[in-house]
């Protein structure tokens, strides 16, 4: 289940996907328009409607030929728009938020349609004949033809609005943090009650009588894009042992060092070995299909950018801060699973994942250490920090917004000379203080 949905994350990234889809949609639509045109009396049509079908051969072939050149024509120049809205966005943001442009369904299906358009145009085309042929025109063929131009125009009026408004800051980082929501929504979707324990971090420690780990090298170099957790339990289970993950999803791994390690004293062999690395999958780069801290990661490279000497854009980092704080106070009220997985029980697995503190140093950690000197957005953490505590009861968490807090803090005094630049700081971090040492 985890490879199908990760191929289909795949599928959903690429540009060629629905356009592809689309192409198959036009042929079968234009058969099926050309088999009921050979099926109706196409003199009564001509009789009571001659305007619509009520042209020739020569004109149906010329009105399909105009049709599917303009559209081959202008899906050229819509892939043209594409190519320099991702190479403009790559160099202005960051290339990771290429992955959110490529996927966008708005555009792939717009593509989609003038190709499919034109591929639409040619199977018709192809069934014209006249003269000593034996004449057929498809006539309803012929007239969704016309329809379906005047749809290509009003995709071409849309996408271009539609690329205009996309390649702006506020809507790439909202995307990225839109998806990063629905990811947060759906790997963590237990809501924390009034009192919880802390997120508790993946341990490294063998369970009791357990003295020895086996470990399991990786066979490929790459991001771990999924585990199939239910797999590792199902085998330790089966096994009557413990696995205990070395790396999680969104982790680097490089060929041959340990994967998973399996408790006991005897060495796996090669089938168990492959059997184990086949749970994971592993690719070129992060997806969000089980990692929720790679959208968090888009919206901090887009703020790094910003932040760097060459653009120096305050405002496109206060937006990134903006959108973080929507990401983590989305993330405060979420129950962590424990790394502790059990089997009647029994525990089997030890897994490695997201923690609250891990997740909100990913957001802010960076952009803090970026952000020397910079009384805007180091006041928009703190204001952030603010609003992600008031979110969440539970101590552990808030100890850790008040950690980042005096992180905060120490940079501004480090880097802030001027007294009155650091009285909105100052005030800022004593409203955080209050918040995060408040009873529970």
């Amino acid at each position: 289940m985890t490879k199908l949905r990760l191929l289909w994350e795949s599928g959903r990234s690429s540009l060629w996907f629905v356009p592809t889809v689309l192409v198959l949609g036009a042929v079968v639509l234009a058969q099926g328009l050309i088999e009921i045109d050979r099926h109706i009396d196409r003199t009564n049509l001509e009789a009571q409607w001659p305007r619509l079908f009520g042209a020739g051969a020569a004109g149906s072939r010329g009105m399909l030929t105009a049709i599917a050149s303009s559209m081959i024509t202008v899906a050229g120049v819509a892939f043209s728009i594409t190519i320099v809205a991702l190479a403009l966005a790559s160099s202005q943001y960051t290339s990771r938020i290429l992955r959110n442009f490529m996927r966008d369904r708005a555009s792939q299906t717009v593509l989609g349609t003038f190709v499919g358009i034109f591929v639409y145009c040619l199977v018709a085309l192809r069934s014209i004949r006249g003269g000593d042929e034996g004449a057929f025109v498809p006539s309803l063929a012929v007239l969704f033809a016309v329809a379906l131009a005047f749809v290509g125009i009003g995709c071409l009026i849309f996408f271009i609005h539609h690329i205009a408004s996309s390649i702006q800051a506020e809507s790439i980082i909202q995307s990225a943090a839109n998806e990063t929501i629905d990811a947060i929504d759906r790997l963590f979707p237990a809501e924390m009650g009034e009192a919880t324990g802390a997120d508790i971090s993946p341990g490294s420690e063998p369970p009791p009588g357990v003295q020895v780990w086996q470990s399991i090298p990786a066979r490929r170099t790459g991001y771990i894009q999924g585990v199939d957790y239910d797999g590792l339990l199902g085998f330790a289970g089966a096994q009557n042992t413990v696995v205990r993950m070395e790396r999680g999803s969104g982790d680097f791994v490089v060929e041959g060092s340990p994967l998973v390690s399996v408790a006991g004293g005897k060495p796996p062999d090669d089938e168990t070995a492959a059997h184990l690395d086949a749970l994971y999958t592993i690719g070129r780069q992060r997806t969000m299909a089980q990692d929720a801290g790679f959208g968090i990661r888009q919206i901090v490279d887009v703020a790094l950018k910003a932040l760097s000497p060459g653009i120096n854009d305050t405002t496109t980092a206060v937006t990134c801060v903006d959108y973080l704080t929507a990401v983590l106070a989305r993330l405060a009220t979420r129950q962590f699973e424990s790394p502790h997985r059990m089997d009647e029980g029994e525990l089997r697995v030890i897994a490695r994942g997201s923690t609250f503190p891990g997740m909100l140093g990913e957001a802010f950690d960076q952009i803090r250490q970026n952000a020397a000197g910079n009384v805007t957005v180091l006041l928009s953490l703190l204001q952030a920090l603010e609003v992600i505590a008031v979110r969440t009861q539970d101590t552990h968490r808030r100890q850790a917004l008040l950690r980042q807090a005096d992180l905060i803090a120490e940079v501004a005094n480090r880097t802030i000379p001027a007294p009155q630049d650091r009285d909105g700081i100052e005030a800022a971090l004593e409203r955080v203080a209050q918040i995060t040492k408040k009873e529970t």
